[in-house]
């Protein structure tokens, strides 16, 4: 896997799954429209400030609330390539991964980077580097099975290519 670059957009604690996608939306599982919607409850403008490949970075208990997988189908959908948080709540951390979208854990990266930082990320290693300001921080590197899932896209691109392989 080759390292992730981009700006960062902040947010808080408890950030739940119809913050990242408000429920109102969730009559459709199409990426492109769940993606104009993303954070569009909590962050207006995020849609329209989000670049490819960019990083959001969030505090305590990360995607709370309700287990649907539209949550880190719109970020990556509107392009994010990664969340980095203090925690995140195991279903949205299981569904990110289901789905292809790394979710980091690193308390102290996540408690220093700002809001329109550029962070790079190699997620091999685990490493996270805040290029604004000139620091690193290390998450846990994923284990290899996951890196292989995220690599893939997601579990079911994972799942095709091992039984395609056979």
């Amino acid at each position: 896997m080759s390292a992730l670059r981009g700006r960062a957009h902040r947010y808080g604690d408890n950030v739940d799954t119809d913050g990242i996608i408000p429920a109102r939306y969730l009559n459709t599982s199409e990426v492109a429209e769940l993606a104009a919607h993303c954070m569009e409850d909590l962050d207006a403008e995020f849609v329209r400030k989000v670049q490819p490949g960019d990083i959001v970075v969030g505090g305590e208990n990360f995607g709370c609330g309700s287990s649907r997988e539209h949550a880190p189908l719109a970020m990556g959908g509107a392009g994010v390539s990664c969340v980095i948080a203090k925690s995140f709540a195991r279903i949205f951390f299981r569904n990110s991964i289901n789905v292809g979208l790394p979710a980091l854990v690193c308390p102290e990266a996540a408690g220093e980077i700002e809001d329109g930082d550029e962070v790079a990320v190699e997620l091999r290693s685990g490493r996270i580097e805040n290029v604004t300001q000139g620091r690193s921080y290390q998450a846990e590197p994923f284990p290899e099975f996951l890196q292989q899932i995220i690599a893939a896209g997601g579990l079911v691109a994972y799942t095709r290519e091992r039984i395609a392989k056979r």
